[in-house]
């Protein structure tokens, strides 16, 4: 059974493509809110047409999603300062891509078995400084409540996704800690972990889908 965990994450990442066409000072409260019930609508409208063809799906979700998301911040944070200054333009770059298309490619298939049983954005927080955060709520087939948080910054004056923490589990440290570790298991060849990442990103997927079972009290 594919872990409501997974499918509350991709709800974000495939909301995040109509972030591109939102109104310039919409807050993060609303891109949330709105994108969210548009995604739902275009997935309900092509979810056949993508299953036939998932590569094609996960072409898609890379080539809109990426300018929306902070990418070049979330892969320095993943690398930590240690490991990020030694990388040339061109290893980040390939980092980046690679972040994104691992998760696509394990993540992809969970939104596409997403019928959907219920999605809560909660009411908005304070967004007057460059740092904000926004909170829903994914409702599982048994009923089940798993909270998800996205944290946003606001960059060229417009809200960029920087972290997600599902049911408790923090995404960006998650990834973190699967760096530091295979950094030491590839005796430090950045190449060789930024080449291996999608396995890296497998791993993660294991770790998370240990809370599935554990849905918010």
């Amino acid at each position: 059974m594919i872990s409501i965990l997974r499918r509350g994450l991709l709800v974000l990442l495939a909301a995040l493509p109509l972030m591109a066409n939102a109104a310039p000072g919409q807050s993060a409260h609303d891109l949330i809110q709105d994108t969210t019930n548009r995604m739902l609508a275009d997935l309900q409208a092509n979810k056949e047409k993508y299953k036939q063809d998932p590569q094609d799906f996960y072409t898609a979700l890379n080539n809109i999603v990426g300018p929306v998301v902070d990418a070049e911040g979330i892969s320095k944070s993943i690398m930590t300062v240690k490991y990020s200054r030694k990388a040339t333009p061109e290893q980040m770059q390939r980092f980046q891509e690679n972040f994104k298309r691992g998760l696509f490619q394990f993540y992809g298939n969970a939104l596409l078995e997403y019928n959907n049983q219920g999605i809560t954005v909660d009411p908005a927080k304070d967004e007057s400084g460059d740092r904000t955060s926004v909170n829903m709520t994914v409702k599982g087939s048994n009923g089940a409540i798993y909270p998800v948080q996205y944290t946003l910054e606001k960059i060229g004056g417009e809200w960029k996704l920087r972290n997600v923490i599902i049911n408790g589990i923090n995404i960006g440290k998650l990834f973190r800690d699967q760096f530091a570790d295979a950094m030491q298991r590839n005796g430090n060849d950045l190449d060789k972990t930024i080449n291996g990442w999608a396995g890296e990103v497998a791993k993660a997927k294991q770790e998370t889908d240990k809370a599935a079972a554990k849905p918010a009290q």
